[in-house]
């Protein structure tokens, strides 16, 4: 997870290593492959990206802006977009016009999409996530489903890169945090080194208290709307 304040470079950072971005200088490799060699299809196929905000030019259904992510649309699309939309909590969603949706309900069917997206990885590469800000339009059970099933694509072996600004949350999930600030990585390490009071207050210029929660039952949902 990065984190940072406004400004700190982690969208850009996001954007430079998922491949939006050209670099000046140096160069980013995906499993040992600069992804300047790589085509847009291969890219693809091995990393999916979820921006702060996806816009919709032409009135599609949420079951269609999923279907782009499948890539190869055939007669199993309906079902498949069905089991998507309940892993995001939008059960019958499917024929609803994108743009008549909350934006939290955009953000879960682009979250549906992506995930679409990264069925077409080859069983023996490991693909990636890029989440920019994945939570920044949703409430709190919307939040920690996201976040499961983040969690759950990195306990399958995948990769997940995510912006986010609650630190809560990003030392709930992380196996690493990476603190920017003013384009330089501050910090890096486990969310127990990283969290400090001594970190933050460097990185975002303000007087923070880390506290410990006692260890407990927590456990991301399995489904929206409660949480131990």
């Amino acid at each position: 997870v990065l984190v940072g304040p406004n400004g700190a470079g982690k969208s850009t950072l996001l954007k430079a290593m998922s491949g939006e971005h050209r670099l000046a200088s140096g160069r980013v490799t995906l499993d040992g492959v600069a992804i300047t060699r790589l085509s847009p299809l291969e890219l693809a196929r091995r990393r999916a990206v979820l921006p702060q905000a996806a816009e919709v030019a032409f009135p599609f259904t949420a079951g269609e802006v999923i279907a782009a992510g499948l890539m190869a649309p055939d007669g199993r699309d309906g079902a498949r977009i069905a089991c998507l939309l309940g892993e995001v909590d939008l059960p019958g969603f499917a024929p609803r016009r994108y743009d008549s949706l909350s934006g939290g309900e955009r953000q879960r069917v682009q979250l549906a999409r992506i995930l679409a997206q990264l069925e077409l990885t080859r069983a023996d590469a490991p693909s990636y996530l890029f989440l920019d800000e994945p939570t920044a339009s949703l409430d709190l059970a919307h939040q920690l489903t996201v976040l499961r099933l983040a969690r759950a694509h990195a306990d399958k072996g995948g990769g997940v890169l995510a912006v986010l600004h609650d630190l809560n949350l990003a030392a709930m999930v992380a196996d690493e945090i990476v603190v920017l600030a003013q384009g330089r990585i501050r910090a890096a390490g486990p969310a127990g080194e990283v969290i400090s009071e001594e970190v933050l207050e460097a990185a975002f210029g303000v007087r923070v208290r880390v506290c410990v929660a006692p260890p407990g039952p927590f456990v991301l949902p399995q489904n929206v709307g409660w949480a131990r």
